[in-house]
C-alpha cells in the first residue's frame, strides 16, 4: 500500500489504498449513527477549508467530518477575502499556512490547483475538486456507497452518463470503480465527451440505450452549465430526450442496478425527478456517506501515515 502525503486524484492511490479508506469510512459510518457522533481522533488539529467555488455538499460534508473528528476548521470563503483585492492563490495558501494549520482542502475552478498548491506549502493538501480534473473524495464516497449494496465491485458494469467532458467526478469514478474492478462506459454524446479518451481505462458509447439492461450502476451526471455545458447540446429538453434517465429507461434497468448522481440534480434534465426517488436511487446515501468518507481520509493523512495507522484506534 502507498503511503501517502497528499489526495490530489485517485491516481494517487492504489487499490489497498482504496480498500483501507473503504474500510475506515466503515467504522466512521457506525460512529456517525451513534447518539453523541464525535470522537477525539484529530483533537488538538485544525483543518482550513478554502473553497474558490460555490458548494454545498463538499464543503458541509468536509466541516461536518472535520467536527466528528474533534478538529477545529478555518473556513476561507474566497468572495470574502483579500482575493478580491487581488491577493494570490500562493499568497493564499502561504498566509493560511502560517496559521499553523495541519491540512488544507482545497477547492479551486483551475484543474491542476491543488497540485500546484503542494509546491506552496509543507501542509496536507486535500482535492476537493479541481476544475474538470479531479474530485477524490466525491470517488470514495461514491465507491463506498455501491460496496456497502454490492459488497465488492469485481466485475459490476458501471455506466457514466452524461456530461462527462466537463465532469471531474466522471474522471475520479472511472479511474476509482476500475481499480476496484468494475467494468465503466462513458455513455454522451460526441460533445460532452473529452476529445481524447487514449489511456481513459472505459469503453464509450453515443447510445444509452445500448448499456441499461446490463449494467449494475446506472450514474447520471449533471450538466455543468457553469462551464457552458449547453451550448454543447441543442437544448436541455432534447438531452433529456436522448440521454436522461427517464421512467421508461429505468423501468429497463435490472432489479438490483443503483441508480447514482452526485449533486446537485438538475431534475428532468439528467434524471426524471421520479425516478430520483425511486427505491433503488442511493443518491441520499452518496450525500450521506460523503461525510464518513472525508472522516476517514482527514484522519489518515493527517491524524496518522496512511501505511501505519491503527484502523481500530481511529474510531475508538
Amino acid at each position: 500500500m502507498k503511503a501517502l502525503r497528499h489526495l490530489l486524484s485517485m491516481e494517487d492511490l492504489d487499490r489497498d489504498n482504496i480498500e483501507y479508506l473503504l474500510n475506515l469510512t466503515a467504522g466512521y459510518v457506525e460512529v456517525s449513527q451513534r447518539k453523541i457522533p464525535r470522537i477525539p481522533a484529530l483533537r488538538g488539529k485544525t483543518v482550513a477549508l478554502a473553497f474558490y467555488e460555490d458548494s454545498t455538499r463538499t464543503r458541509i460534508s468536509f466541516a461536518t467530518a472535520a467536527s466528528r473528528l474533534s478538529a477545529d476548521t478555518i473556513t476561507f470563503d474566497a468572495k470574502r477575502s483579500s482575493v478580491n483585492k487581488g491577493e494570490s492563490l500562493r499568497d493564499t495558501i502561504e498566509t493560511i499556512s502560517a496559521l499553523g494549520v495541519h491540512g488544507i482542502v482545497v477547492r479551486h475552478p483551475d484543474s491542476g490547483a491543488s497540485r500546484q498548491v503542494c509546491e506552496w506549502t509543507d501542509v496536507v493538501i486535500i482535492n476537493a475538486g479541481d476544475g474538470r480534473n479531479q474530485h477524490p473524495t466525491q470517488a470514495l464516497a461514491d465507491l463506498y456507497t455501491a460496496r456497502a449494496h454490492f459488497g465488492a465491485l469485481d466485475n459490476k458494469r458501471v455506466a457514466i452518463i452524461g456530461d462527462i467532458k466537463n465532469s471531474r467526478v466522471a474522471r475520479s469514478n472511472a479511474i476509482g470503480f476500475t481499480k476496484m474492478g468494475a467494468e465503466v462506459i462513458f455513455v454522451a454524446p460526441k460533445t460532452l465527451l473529452p476529445p481524447n479518451l487514449n489511456g481513459w481505462p472505459v469503453a464509450h458509447t453515443h447510445d444509452i440505450n445500448e448499456v441499461l439492461d446490463n449494467i449494475d450502476i446506472c450514474y447520471l451526471l449533471r450538466m455543468q452549465l457553469e462551464r457552458s455545458a449547453a451550448a454543447a447540446i441543442p437544448t436541455l429538453r432534447e438531452f433529456h430526450h436522448e440521454y436522461g434517465l427517464t421512467s421508461a429507461r429505468a423501468n429497463r434497468l435490472k432489479n438490483d442496478a443503483l441508480i447514482m448522481h452526485p449533486g446537485p440534480i438538475n431534475r428532468d434534465v439528467e434524471i426524471s425527478g421520479e425516478v430520483a426517488e425511486r427505491p433503488n436511487s442511493v443518491i441520499g446515501e452518496q450525500v450521506a456517506n460523503g461525510v464518513p468518507a472525508r472522516m476517514a481520509v482527514l484522519f489518515a493523512l493527517i491524524g496518522s501515515r496512511l501505511d501505519l495507522v491503527d484502523s481500530e484506534s481511529a474510531v475508538a
